[in-house]
């Protein structure tokens, strides 16, 4: 039988949830649910569905067709490409919310308001907005690749509507830089450790100097060095329409150029850590050093800066950042300080002591 739970709405009457559930050795394999005005609605409801559901294969093939949300994304998360640590994790969380039960066939634009706002209830709207930005990549993807019947335009009109309420909203940009002194103190912890730990003096340097995510430094290649022309094959750089496939060639600045040649070639991949670790070390450092709210993230936000304090212009500098829209590099050019702050940097000439001149 289907369940029937009666609901108080805010003017004080009442609507009736028709659920059904149909389980298979003890494990759920369908389940839908349906509103009504009046109970006998509801039951009526139930007891017709029960009687469709009950026919031999029905439910067999509604899976296979109709699958839900939830198993939507874990068919995204197996089959698309290197997802990002971010996108995983958002994805993984989405599948703990109510819209994960429901069918792809019943899922419209309400329902991801609805998700919308109980997000937006402990999230941030940037936030937010990266939560559906995410899940549209499977709305996207599940009918033309798979045949599941998801309505991308149920996610466009959603995510109209959330931003209309201020539900999504844009991120607050960082202005965190770290100061010669906050770097030099690292870079001093840093080399204080064991010989064959991860090389965090190092690859912080490059960081700083080359405005690289560390996301793109773990996947850099010897291969893909271009000494003659001092550049390097960003691979998957991170772009808003997906960065798998996403290679741009960047250039690399003198300094850049000269840590890489410094750097032993113990395989493919020059800097053969991962992304994690280094967040993980630096945050670490930073507690221990008592360095407030410097992330290793900020450290590109620096590199970009030295260049345009170094006098660069925009396309001159997004040949080095990988901005492909001059409009992100908008926000550095209020700077008003001028020269290289860096210049003269002791650690600069420790992790790369055979620096050619600039």
């Amino acid at each position: 039988m289907a369940s029937i739970i009666e609901r108080r709405r805010k003017d004080g009457t009442s609507s009736f949830l028709a659920q059904i559930v149909v389980k298979r050795d003890g494990k759920t394999v369908h389940r839908e649910n349906k509103t009504f005005a009046k109970r006998r609605e509801a039951a009526a409801w139930g007891a017709f569905r029960e009687g469709e559901l009950s026919k031999p294969g029905v439910v067999e093939d509604m899976n296979r067709e109709d699958p839900t949300l939830a198993e939507a994304i874990a068919r995204y998360e197996r089959e698309a490409k290197r997802l990002g640590r971010t996108k995983a994790a958002v994805l993984k969380s989405l599948k703990d919310f109510d819209i994960s039960s429901k069918r792809c066939s019943e899922i419209r634009s309400e329902h991801i308001v609805t998700l919308a706002r109980e997000l937006a209830k402990t999230r941030r709207p940037s936030t937010v907005a990266g939560y559906l930005t995410f899940l549209s990549g499977v709305f996207k993807l599940a009918r033309p690749a798979w045949g599941y019947p998801l309505d991308e335009k149920a996610m466009t009109d959603a995510t109209t509507v959330a931003s209309k309420l201020e539900m999504t909203g844009r991120s607050n940009q960082r202005d965190r830089r770290p100061s010669v002194d906050e770097m030099t103190r690292l870079m001093k912890f840093f080399s204080g450790r064991k010989v064959d730990s991860l090389p965090m003096e190092r690859v912080s340097a490059f960081a700083l100097y080359s405005a690289r995510r560390e996301g793109e430094i773990v996947r850099l290649r010897w291969d893909d060095l271009d000494e003659t022309h001092s550049r390097i094959l960003v691979r998957d750089a991170k772009d808003p329409r997906g960065s798998s496939g996403n290679n741009i060639w960047t250039e690399l600045t003198p300094e850049a150029l000269a840590i890489i040649k410094s750097t032993p070639r113990t395989g493919d991949l020059i800097f053969p850590y991962k992304g994690d670790t280094i967040n993980f070390a630096w945050r670490n450092a930073c507690n221990i050093l008592d360095i407030k709210d410097l992330k290793f993230h900020d450290l590109r936000h620096e590199g970009v800066s030295r260049l345009f304090e170094l006098g660069r212009t925009i396309p001159q500098v997004a040949s080095v950042s990988g901005h492909r829209s001059w409009q992100n590099l908008q926000r550095y050019t209020h700077i008003r300080e001028t020269g290289d702050k860096w210049a003269g940097w002791k650690w600069l000439e420790i992790v790369a002591p055979q620096r050619e001149a600039a």
